[in-house]
């Protein structure tokens, strides 16, 4: 049930129970519309998430439309909220790493003509954020974490739709544990400053609106994760 909920927050288990224990009790009725939701702290403690997991969670079930926030009165279930998270919502596909990068080659490099296009001042502030924080990141978690987000990033300033759900459904593969497995055994500090630079100058082509340029970028960077993944 929490691959309902597509964004990177999800990768801790406690993140990932809380994602689960709040869609089915929405699903199930015993969270109805109108009704609050603990405070943060509280289902930090009960599901052993960070606050900043909690956050990144609320804000995914905000973002789909199943939950409202109003600063100082707390975080209640919205309107319509059985129709948005149904029971039995189907999880995530059994992907191997393998096919999703295969996937990813074909799809991905398809978007810098989009972005160079449609993206906003908005779009790029957000890319320069997710650089920021990947670059900042102690751990592989936290990497892995924004270098999601960035790619999520590229794919919302499409301004198309289908190509946000596709990403998503990408990330929910990357979720899997066969893939963090495979980037933690092949992300060395080297590889991982690799990825920042071509992070870094794919960000720069589409801030000139240099569609051919970025997306060479694009597959260049993905074929450097197939090899360091995969050795072909």
């Amino acid at each position: 049930m929490e691959d309902a909920v597509a964004g990177s927050a999800l990768r801790a288990k406690g993140a990932k129970a809380l994602a689960r224990s709040l869609l089915e009790a929405m699903a199930s009725g015993r969270l109805r519309e109108g009704m609050r939701l603990p405070p943060e702290r509280a289902l930090s403690q009960r599901f052993g998430a960070s606050r900043g997991s909690v956050r990144r969670v609320l804000a995914e079930l905000r973002e789909r439309g199943l939950i409202v926030q109003a600063v100082g009165s707390g975080t209640f279930v919205a309107a319509g909220v059985h129709a948005l998270a149904p029971a039995g919502s189907p999880a995530a596909p059994l992907t191997s790493p393998a096919e999703l990068m295969q996937a990813r080659l074909l799809i991905e490099p398809l978007l810098p003509a989009l972005v160079a296009r449609n993206a906003t001042a908005a779009d790029f502030a957000r890319m320069e954020e997710c650089l920021e924080r990947s670059e900042a990141a102690r751990g592989i978690e936290d990497f892995e974490l924004w270098d999601g987000e960035l790619h999520k990033a590229f794919a919302v300033a499409t301004h198309n739709t289908l190509f946000l759900q596709v990403l998503e459904l990408a990330t929910r593969v990357r979720e899997q544990g066969e893939w963090g497995r495979l980037k933690r055994n092949s992300l060395t500090p080297q590889r991982r400053g690799q990825y920042e630079r071509q992070h870094r100058a794919i960000v720069a082509a589409l801030k000139d609106r240099d569609a051919a340029r970025a997306r060479t970028l694009m597959a260049q960077h993905l074929e450097q994760i197939q090899q360091n993944l995969f050795g072909t």
